[in-house]
């Protein structure tokens, strides 16, 4: 059973600003350090986010830490964005971006090595499937919604499910 959100039902959303990112380590992380603060399409910058810090930690992590940064990121992303969303009254919102930066980085470890090119074909594929939700993407938006862990990881499904129809394209592109 989801618990209650710890507001009254007829409370307004809040806006994310930074000083509620600044306010929690959880509103921090799910705000992709800053970049859910974005004016427009904080998806899109939270994803660009990710692309250049995959490219700093590729720097100092081989695949296998790279890999447990992702599964790490994954559990303090589900407990972040859980979190945040409580605090901003919103089951998904959209400043919460820590959803793109670990299925990104998914999809970067999993697809790589890759040029410029081949990185932004999985860039612009990722957003077309985040975003435009076809398909299993919207099954999977669909099915955990509302507050609590149940909510918190619905935040993270959706783009763990793009993440897997991007890398489906990037392999038959290859295969082909």
């Amino acid at each position: 059973m989801t618990p209650n959100p710890p507001f009254a039902p007829s409370s307004a959303p809040r806006r994310p600003t930074v000083a509620f990112m600044l306010s929690h380590p959880a509103h921090f992380i799910a705000l992709g350090f800053g970049a859910g603060l974005a004016p427009k399409a904080p998806g899109t910058v939270g994803t660009l986010w990710a692309w250049l810090a995959y490219l700093v930690l590729q720097q100092w992590l081989a695949p296998g830490p790279m890999g447990w940064l992702i599964v790490a990121s994954t559990v303090v992303g589900w407990w972040a964005c859980t979190t945040t969303a409580l605090h901003l009254r919103v089951a998904d919102p959209g400043a919460v971006v820590w959803d793109e930066v670990v299925a990104f980085w998914l999809v970067l470890w999993l697809a790589m090595p890759m040029g410029f090119w081949g990185q932004l074909t999985a860039f612009a594929l990722f957003r077309f499937f985040d975003a435009a939700k076809p398909g299993p993407v919207g099954w999977a938006d669909s099915l955990f919604k509302g507050f609590g862990w149940r909510g918190g990881w619905g935040i993270l499904w959706d783009d763990f499910v793009a993440a897997f129809c991007t890398l489906l394209v990037v392999a038959l592109w290859r295969f082909l």
